[in-house]
């Protein structure tokens, strides 16, 4: 198939033409620092697929474990339909056994193909889906151009673009416009991110709020939130979570101030990636600090318990009467303050929240307070909680409340999915 479209694209087309070959070699040395799954390696290349099953088959795709989670309530709806089945796709090795233990029957999980245009032709002549859902922002030229010249109803949905992002693409207008509007319907997260996908070209762009917020509470295994709860004893708790390289060095002086009018304070790090759990035990320093990857529990001399593991953030909203919510302080935008909020924990978080600008507003608003700026302003908030624990639940349900009022974006994006795949049947 000859590529045509803006030059950005052919040039692009041309340089993943040539980076074929060299594909293998890639993997294998991903393979080597645990970026891939040595055993599933051909799916990357489109190759040793599954069968695929008979019937309808919608492909949802999302790049790592966020989105993949947040598509979980939408593949649930989508399977209403007893004759339909559904195709979840992602890069990640952890998103790939996060979803082997939470798919439901009829969905199935592929690693996306690599970007080169004979791996993702043959993963899309295989699977022949009838729709194509990409969720947030994770989109790949060769693929969406591939899905759309056989045919395929595409989507992007819970879709989001930063200011920044937006900035970028202004400067490839006809490359952005090119690939966008390949997208038969565009669900934006808010108005702010409407705009920002109609200026740069996508078609049929709806504001109809973010899936995330109708994603089930995070799961806890009940023991070991049993055992944990054991081990902590009561004691006040300054969780911060989700944090990012620059965050922790603002939490622990925090830390510090607190307990000198909270002696008993245990103060949780969870880091957004855990390989940073060695670096955020050295940054402790002379505090005296365990970390969960280590099978340790605190116990009554722990400062600092680091929770660098997998898949555990539930068990430490529930821990706690609120959360410094990561990725805020700096300009990252923010993690998902949903995730708190649903579990009835109260949200503190810094001035760079772009990532969920609605629930962040709609929380603190709900809460009357909540945004920090410094050290100082966590310390002011969170003396107030711990020592207060009426305002603690007052905040709490607060938050959780505002997170409720969020919903009902999965119901109205399977109505759009289904016109769009009503309007495929007519055509």
């Amino acid at each position: 198939m000859m590529a045509r479209g803006p030059l950005g694209y052919r040039t692009y087309r041309a340089f993943t033409i040539a980076l074929a070959p060299m594909a293998p070699l890639l993997l294998r040395r991903r393979a080597r620092r645990d970026k891939e799954d040595v055993a599933r390696a051909n799916e990357r290349l489109g190759r040793d697929l599954p069968p695929r099953p008979a019937g309808q088959l919608i492909w949802v795709h999302g790049a790592s474990v966020g989105e993949c989670v947040a598509a979980l309530p939408l593949i649930d709806a989508l399977l209403q339909d007893p004759a339909r089945q559904v195709l979840v796709t992602s890069g990640t090795v952890t998103s790939a056994k996060m979803m082997s233990e939470r798919l439901p029957k009829r969905a199935l999980h592929q690693f996306v193909p690599i970007d080169l245009p004979a791996a993702t032709a043959r993963f899309l002549d295989h699977w022949r889906p009838d729709a194509g859902l990409f969720v947030d922002s994770d989109i790949w030229p060769n693929l969406v151009f591939g899905a759309k010249a056989r045919g395929i109803k595409l989507a992007l949905v819970n879709a989001r673009m930063s200011e920044r992002s937006f900035a970028s693409w202004r400067w490839a207008r006809k490359t952005a416009a090119a690939l966008l509007s390949a997208f038969d319907l565009c669900l934006a997260q808010d108005d702010e991110i409407a705009r920002r996908f109609r200026a740069l070209g996508a078609r049929d762009v709806r504001a109809i709020g973010s899936l995330k917020a109708d994603a089930p509470p995070l799961p806890a295994d009940p023991q070991k939130l049993e055992t944990l709860r054991a081990a902590v004893a009561g004691r006040p708790i300054l969780l911060a979570a989700q944090t990012h390289p620059g965050e922790d060095e603002t939490i622990l002086p925090a830390s510090d101030v607190l307990r000198r009018t909270i002696p008993d304070l245990l103060t949780i790090l969870v880091p957004r990636h855990v390989e940073r759990g060695p670096e955020i035990a050295m940054l402790c320093a002379t505090r005296a600090a365990k970390r969960r990857a280590l099978d340790e529990l605190p116990d009554a001399d722990t400062l600092v318990y680091v929770a660098d593991t997998m898949g555990e953030l539930g068990l430490f909203y529930r821990l706690a009467s609120f959360a410094f919510v990561g990725g805020s302080l700096i300009r990252h935008g923010g993690q998902n303050p949903l995730e708190p909020a649903r579990l009835d924990c109260a949200v503190l978080a810094g001035q760079h929240t772009f990532n969920f600008t609605s629930a962040y507003e709609a929380i603190f608003r709900a809460q009357g307070t909540g945004l920090v700026h410094s050290s100082g302003e966590i310390v002011e908030i969170a003396r107030r909680l711990l020592e207060d624990n009426a305002e603690a639940q007052r905040l709490s349900q607060a938050a959780a409340e505002a997170a409720g009022t969020l919903g009902g974006a999965v119901g109205r994006t399977v109505t759009a999915v289904e016109q769009l795949l009503a309007s495929d049947a007519r055509a």
